[in-house]
This record gives structure tokens, sequence and C-alpha cells, in this order.
């Protein structure tokens, strides 16, 4: 027998052995862990844990996030989430600022320093080379700890003791050797001020988690993204050599092959809804989670709408969901006291769905602008 005609036909054996799920399907399994089919009556602490930290390179963008999945969500709550030290923002997956949980910092951090320390020797390698590691980061360590300071003051206060070094370069290394969180006002609603780091431990008073599980942090990423394939798994933490992690759990999850035959794995207690499960229209903020998550975005996010919604200047901007899909752009602008919320679709809309859109978006205006502004719907 022909070898190619065997190997597909073994191929078609194997999937025929386990479920294919449809592209729909997945969209609705994701659409339900990330609490957008129906929000939820949940505290913004059980949420942030639940979608295991919020993207939060922009400072409202985890206010969006979860004003969009949480009934009745206000933006003190979070605000005061960070003032108490039970929320922080720190680099963690991708090496990009999340917003988690204190106790989420403790378990994540140790598993990112690999996906840290490669961004660090990427960027900045050569300008580093021969550098006393111990040294640089007993120093940072100090500095940050003595006066909380943004990057470039860092930067300058180490170029002092290391003048023939990149300034820019010191500061990240300090933030991959050493954990870094942001102080408020940063974060906080309404609130403006530089990004100020001080070291994670004086911040919150403990150490990091001394026994960090990986196949824990891919079990709640399934919860949250889930049915997922190894590279899904690697894009949204950064992590590398994720097979034979998820080899170890098998016996624990259940596998699926998406259209493509691409093998998928998830949680047997996770939701996987029916395909016809209605889904709302929603206005996602900037640099949502859900579109930065999976190396196949298409369960989401249509090829042809890419680049509308990821810029080259690194921003994803804020997106309309309808039916489950991106859609279509939202934006906010002010201007003399009337604050207005211009919808872009990509797609004819339906008289309801235009109708359902200008209902949260009516809501969004009344959370993001309040009482101290007029309020305007236009659609272009």
């Amino acid at each position: 027998m022909n070898k190619g005609k065997m190997k597909e036909d073994m191929s078609i054996l194997k999937q025929d052995a386990v479920p294919v799920l449809s592209k729909r399907a997945l969209n609705r399994a994701l659409l339900a862990r990330q609490m957008l089919l129906k929000r939820v009556n949940l505290p913004a602490l059980d949420v942030i844990e639940r979608l295991v930290g919020l993207q939060a390179q922009a400072p409202n963008s985890p206010y969006y996030g979860l004003w969009t999945r949480i009934e009745g969500f206000r933006q003190e709550e979070l605000s005061r989430l960070i003032q108490e030290k039970r929320a922080v923002r720190i680099a963690l997956m991708r090496a990009t600022i999340h917003l988690v949980s204190a106790r989420d910092y403790r378990e994540l951090r140790p598993l990112m320093q690999l996906v840290l320390e490669r961004g660090l020797k990427g960027n900045y390698g050569k300008y580093l080379l021969g550098v006393d590691e111990k040294a640089l980061a007993d120093a940072g360590l100090a500095l940050v700890e003595e006066q909380p300071m943004t990057f470039s003051e860092l930067g300058k206060r180490l170029n002092e003791q290391w003048p023939d070094r990149d300034p820019e370069a010191l500061a990240a290394a300090i933030r991959t050797w050493v954990p870094l969180v942001q102080l408020p006002p940063r974060g906080l609603w309404g609130e403006s001020g530089q990004a100020l780091h001080t070291s994670a431990e004086r911040w919150l008073g403990s150490s990091n988690s001394s026994e960090p599980e990986v196949e824990q942090m891919i079990q709640r990423y399934l919860g949250a993204f889930g049915p997922a394939s190894v590279k899904d798994m690697q894009m949204w933490s950064g992590l590398t050599r994720l097979r034979d992690v998820v080899d170890k759990l098998r016996p624990h999850l259940f596998r699926f092959y998406d259209e493509q035959g691409i093998e998928l794995f998830d949680l047997p207690e996770a939701p996987r809804p029916d395909t016809d499960t209605p889904s709302p229209p929603r206005l996602l903020g900037d640099f949502d989670n859900i579109l930065l998550s999976h190396a196949d975005r298409s369960r989401i996010l249509d090829e042809s709408y890419r680049k509308r919604v990821f810029t080259n200047n690194g921003i994803i901007r804020s997106v309309i969901l309808i039916d489950g899909l991106v859609s279509g752009l939202w934006r906010i602008n002010r201007s003399r006291g009337t604050a207005v919320l211009t919808i872009e679709p990509f797609i004819p809309l339906s008289s309801e769905e235009q109708y359902e859109l200008e209902q949260e978006g009516t809501q969004l205006l009344n959370f993001a602008a309040g009482e101290d502004h007029t309020h305007e719907i236009l659609f272009m």
C-alpha cells in the first residue's frame, strides 16, 4: 500500500475515534468559560482568578474586561482590590503586564521566569554580556525597595554604577531577575500616574510559592480558554515544550480534534454548550485576553479582520462580538461634556443586533462616562 495513503487512512481512523469539535462548538465553549454568554454574579477577585488574570498594558483594560462579564460591576471594586494589595499589576504570561490576584502572583510568577529571561535575552542580551547578574539584581532590588521608581529612573540610577551599559537594558534586567509590581495610583480608575515599581515581596510581604506547578496552571488555562491545543497553551503562557506536561495530564483530560485535525485537550467537567446556544452582542475592551490566548484565533476572530484589530504598534483594539465572533470595533471619545460611543461594524447588522448593541452601549457609557457627560451612540 502507498505510504501516503496509509498515513491518510490512519489519520481518518484516529479522528473517527476522537470527537471533532467544530469552530462554532469551540466558540461557544470559550464564551461560556469567559462569562460572555451571560454575565455572572461573582466578586471581581473570583472572576480575575477564574480567568487566570487579565491583560493590563492599558490601565483601564481590566475594568472593561470585568464590566462585560460581571453583573453590576463597579470600578471602585477593582480599585479597592489594588489598593488593599489583593490584586497586583505585574509582568507574567508572555512577559506582558497582567492584573492578577496576589495569590496567583505567588503561583504564576516562578513559572514565568523562563519566559521573562527569554524575552530579556532576545531584546537586550547583547547589552548585558558579562554583567554580574547577582550584583546587578541586588543593586536594583535595593533601589526599588528604598524608593519606588519608574523603569526610566531605575535605569539611570543603575547606569551610575554600570556606566558602560545601556540604562534601558539594566532596568529590563531588574524586571526579569526581581519580581516587580506596579504601584497605585497606576491602575486605579480615574487616577493618573506613572508606573512606579517596587519588589513584589516588599509590597505583598511574602515570597513566591516554593513549589509552583505547571500542570495546575495548564489545567486552569483549559478551564478559562479550552478546549485547546499544546500550541494554544504555549501562545497564552509564552512557555515552550509543554507537550511533555500535557502528556502527563492525558489520563485526566478529554481529547478532541478540531476541523483541521489538530489535537485538543480539555477538562472533563468544563462547559461545552450546544452550538445553537445564543450569544448576545458584547463590547470587549482593548487587550481583552480572549483575543490573545490561542495560536489559532479563528474560533473568535476571522483572519481577514486581524489587521483591523491588531495594530502595527502593538495595540489590540476594543471590539464588538456578534453571535460570539469579532464583528467590529468601538471607541469612546469625550469632548465638551459629551461622551460619544462610536461603533464600527465589519458586517451588516440586523435591526435586532443594532438594538441590542445600543442597549449594551448605553450601559457602557453609563459605566465609563457616568452622569458627567451627555451620552451619544454613533454607528459608522
